[in-house]
């Protein structure tokens, strides 16, 4: 099982880290307010064919990947999501869309946002859709060694900016 392949890497590591179990969800804001945690501490990961070499993008619950500028950002020719029937294969002994961000655990590059790497805890599925495990960064960090990207994604609902009207009111 892929939760105590992960389990046993994290103790023979010793990094600590917390189980937070929830009700089944499968959208990362969704599990991310369910939990009541900053959708920019729970990190999402997604599985993509950068010219033929399968890589893990890791992502704050509140962005989302940005195709073209992450293609450009590689200088790649060819960036693609990995279907969901290719997934079950890379990670068999996880539920569709719930993989941990170890990639390194099956010879996968990790791309991560640089908004996840300036947290103090990155919270994340762990092979499942009702638990989320929380760890220190660091801890994650020095595990993962992923690239610490700032293009290729974006803000899913970016704040509007505020417009103040000083017009003359009268009293």
């Amino acid at each position: 099982m892929y939760i105590q392949r992960l389990n046993n890497y994290l103790k023979h590591a010793q990094v600590n880290y917390q189980v937070l179990t929830h009700s089944p969800a499968y959208k990362a804001s969704e599990i991310a307010e369910m939990t009541h945690i900053s959708g920019m501490d729970f990190a999402k990961t997604l599985i993509l064919n950068i010219d033929g070499i399968r890589a893990m993008l890791v992502l704050p619950a509140t962005y989302r990947w940005d195709q073209p500028s992450f293609t450009k950002m590689m200088e790649a020719n060819s960036v693609e999501l990995v279907p969901e029937s290719e997934l079950e294969n890379l990670f068999p002994n996880c539920e569709l869309g719930a993989m941990p961000p170890f990639g390194n655990l099956y010879g996968l590059a990790v791309y991560l946002a640089r908004e996840l790497s300036l947290r103090e805890q990155i919270l994340f599925n762990a092979g499942n859709h009702h638990e989320v495990w929380q760890m220190d960064y660091v801890d994650y960090h020095d595990l993962v060694s992923p690239r610490i990207i700032t293009e290729g994604y974006v803000r899913k609902n970016p704040p509007r900016p505020v417009h103040v009207h000083h017009g003359g009111f009268s009293h």
